[in-house]
């Protein structure tokens, strides 16, 4: 795809017909970890990199047939022509890795830098994704790589965000993945062109990141807390938002800190369509984990911040005269809705209004989609042109998953809208 022509950036909601996206294709990043490091890279496993390419084939095909997609190494090949570009993700880069955030960067890391400098730009573009072998590890230590690399950046969602006509620079709650927002950084500021927010300009310690931030209309936030987005993160953008809208609302979620599989908001929580939301039902119940977790709806009114306690998330959206019903992720069974959960089952990503893609082996919860009215098209038929999406009104368009839920995400997680229409 030619990428020399960046897009309009704007994102009004989670359900505008998608016109613009960003991806990762996974590449051997995935492959640089084993069950030392795994859990260090934010892992629960090691994945099959051959399988998890067939997995991304469908997924990506079927975006490539409804919008224009963008991919991070070609933006990024294009930006490493300019010198202050390149000089400034090499040595940024450098300086986050790892060590170097405590010790500061060695003679020998300057040496590395200039080494750096000199590549082309589809191989800077791979050192600063795959990370760069250290030319002297002896097989057995921990030291292989002098520049580490960014496991988790198939997860596009989650280190940058387009709020509406600017982009959120995430700040990352975990060192492993700081880099990945100098990424973004240079894509959105020099690509894009785009007015840049970032918690961590504002406060150090203040962290977002996008799996947490939904938008739900021009007016209404939700945002989850938990492990990732913390609480200075929110207060970021609470008073951004107070001191640039006369009204707007933010519903906050409060999230368990622990298993993994909740991290984000949009992990238990997304939104399909106008009038429909996948959810996973604990979170609407306060049962289980969930039994001791806020709801708070904030609310802007000329510039006047106040704190509203709420049973639930839907109760919120209808408070602001949203009419929404939920589909439950793993259907109408306890046991089955804790497992479709661990494997993404309520993360799913909206084409357009009522028109979805998300993981096949969620069984129950694409037959509580079915009974919900929404055809059920596999990814292989819409690839070969054998189904059009175009065709329905309601859908979910659906991909093999055996490898890719295992990484933690799903397709909220690994898609980054850059341009939907306004609903």
């Amino acid at each position: 795809m030619n990428t020399t022509k960046p897009c309009k950036v704007s994102v009004t909601s989670e359900t505008g017909h998608l016109n613009a996206v960003l991806l990762r294709r996974p590449g051997v990043e995935i492959e640089r970890m084993t069950p030392l490091n795994a859990a260090h890279a934010l892992y629960s496993d090691i994945l099959d990199k051959p399988t998890v390419d067939k997995e991304y084939d469908n997924f990506c095909g079927v975006l490539e047939k409804w919008t224009k997609v963008y991919y991070v190494k070609d933006i990024l090949a294009e930006l490493l022509r300019d010198h202050s570009v390149r000089a400034y993700l090499v040595n940024e880069s450098l300086r986050h890795d790892g060590r170097r955030r405590t010790q500061g960067m060695s003679p020998a890391d300057y040496a590395l830098a200039e080494q750096f400098m000199e590549l082309d730009n589809d191989e800077l573009v791979r050192v600063l994704i795959e990370g760069y072998e250290n030319p002297s590890w002896d097989g057995t230590s921990q030291n292989r790589y002098l520049l580490h690399p960014l496991y988790n950046l198939l997860f596009t969602r989650d280190a940058s965000s387009t709020i509406y006509d600017r982009v959120l620079i995430n700040s990352m709650s975990f060192e492993v993945r700081e880099r990945e927002s100098l990424l973004y950084d240079s894509i959105f500021r020099h690509f894009f062109g785009v007015e840049i927010l970032n918690a961590s300009q504002w406060d150090a310690e203040a962290h977002t990141e996008g799996g947490d931030v939904l938008i739900a209309s021009d007016d209404v936030l939700c945002i989850g807390q938990g492990i990732r987005t913390n609480p200075k993160g929110i207060q970021y953008l609470t008073d951004t938002f107070a001191r640039e809208r006369e009204h707007f609302n933010i519903i906050v979620q409060e999230l368990p800190m622990k298993p993994e599989s909740f991290i984000h908001l949009d992990m238990v929580f997304t939104f399909l369509g106008q009038h429909h939301c996948m959810a996973f039902e604990p979170l609407l119940k306060k049962e289980g984990l969930f039994a001791d977790k806020d709801t708070t709806l904030i609310t802007i009114d000329g510039g006047k911040i106040s704190y509203h306690r709420k049973d639930n998330m839907l109760e919120a959206l209808r408070h602001l005269g949203w009419d929404i019903e939920p589909v439950l992720c793993g259907g109408s069974d306890p046991w089955i809705q804790l497992r479709e959960q661990w494997h993404s089952g309520g993360n799913f990503f909206a084409l357009g209004d009522d028109q979805v893609m998300g993981y096949r082996r969620n069984t129950h919860t694409v037959d509580a989609l079915d009974k919900a009215g929404f055809a059920v098209l596999n990814a292989e038929d819409i690839i070969a042109d054998r189904v059009s999406m175009k065709d329905y009104d309601r859908f979910v368009a659906v991909f093999p998953g055996s490898e890719l839920p295992r990484a933690g995400g799903g397709a909220r997680c690994m898609t980054m809208p850059i341009w939907r229409e306004n609903v």
